[in-house]
């Protein structure tokens, strides 16, 4: 049986701002563009992994204004069986994206922060052994969704953005996956340097891989067996908000397909760099179709301990 995906998270309407640089404190400055589209870390993994082919659940709460958010996720091969509607508003994320293609973002939770242990428990009930759940941290309860789907015995996959202190004290021993960048890679371990992030994450949880993504610079995978590094497909960067969803869901949608480490490193990193080349969360991430045929076109090299790999 293939494995279906869970993926507990926000469902957000983001508020993008294309400014000429990102606003400093005390500063005023106009914005060149708005655009309002559909996002979430949630959301955006949950279509990343459709858009790759992989079977995917989306659980999570929308407001009262959420009717765009289901149809959204629906309209992109996401099953929303489980999305519920709660009085008040969804969460939304105001986004500044300079000309660089970087941004910065703020959230506010809204529905995103009202799960409940008998929401958590229903949905969880129709997954169990061989299925993954895929977690961030812009919902509430999210050490007991970690706990609960374990105990099911699912595997668990991580991003830990935002960073809060209060997921230090979840039982990440029961995380098969952790996904995250250098700021959340420092803000777990307190290490500033990639080798000794993943180093530390590894030495901790030994039974994790630990998947670190560097921006330009590419990205780090690491195990019990091994450590390896993954260049970044450079591109022209258009708008980096999806990109660590993109490359999220696509690794593990590879990963299920039976790819082996250093395939799955590599077709994230080619559908993060489609995903940034383009405008928005959502619709600039691309279907596998894309990145195959990307595949086929570059020789991308993947670096392990020094010697480059084909």
């Amino acid at each position: 049986m293939a494995m279906r995906f869970l993926v507990m998270g926000a469902l957000n309407y983001d508020h993008v701002y294309g400014m000429k640089h990102i606003v400093a404190p005390k500063e005023t400055a106009a914005s060149l563009r708005l655009e309002t589209a559909c996002g979430g870390k949630g959301l955006n993994q949950s279509i990343a992994l459709a858009k790759a082919g992989a079977a995917v659940w989306h659980g999570g709460m929308v407001g009262e204004d959420g009717a765009l958010l289901v149809e959204t996720a629906a309209g992109y091969g996401v099953c929303t069986d489980f999305i519920r509607t709660v009085p008040g508003r969804s969460g939304h994320a105001v986004i500044q994206v300079d000309q660089e293609g970087q941004n910065a973002i703020v959230l506010y939770g809204g529905s995103n922060q009202c799960l409940t242990k008998a929401y958590m428990q229903e949905t969880l009930l129709a997954f169990g052994r061989g299925d993954c759940l895929v977690l961030q941290n812009e919902v509430n309860m999210g050490g007991e969704i970690l706990a609960q789907g374990a105990a099911r015995g699912m595997e668990v996959a991580l991003n830990p953005s935002p960073f809060g202190t209060e997921i230090l004290n979840w039982d990440l021993s029961k995380v098969s996956l952790f996904f995250l960048n250098e700021v959340e890679g420092e803000q777990m371990t307190g290490k500033q340097e990639p080798e000794e992030m993943v180093s530390a994450l590894c030495a901790r949880y030994p039974a994790a891989t630990v998947v670190l993504t560097l921006g330009e610079k590419g990205a780090m995978y690491a195990d019990r067996e091994r450590k390896f590094f993954c260049p970044a497909v450079l591109v022209r960067a258009v708008d980096t908000t999806a990109a660590g969803d993109t490359f999220t869901g696509y690794f593990l949608a590879a990963r299920a397909k039976g790819f082996s480490p250093e395939q799955c490193m590599r077709t994230a990193a080619q559908a993060s760099a489609l995903a940034v080349s383009r405008q928005g969360a959502a619709p600039s991430i691309p279907v596998w179709e894309e990145v195959a045929r990307m595949t086929e076109k570059s020789g991308g090299s993947i670096v392990e301990n020094g010697e480059i790999l084909r």
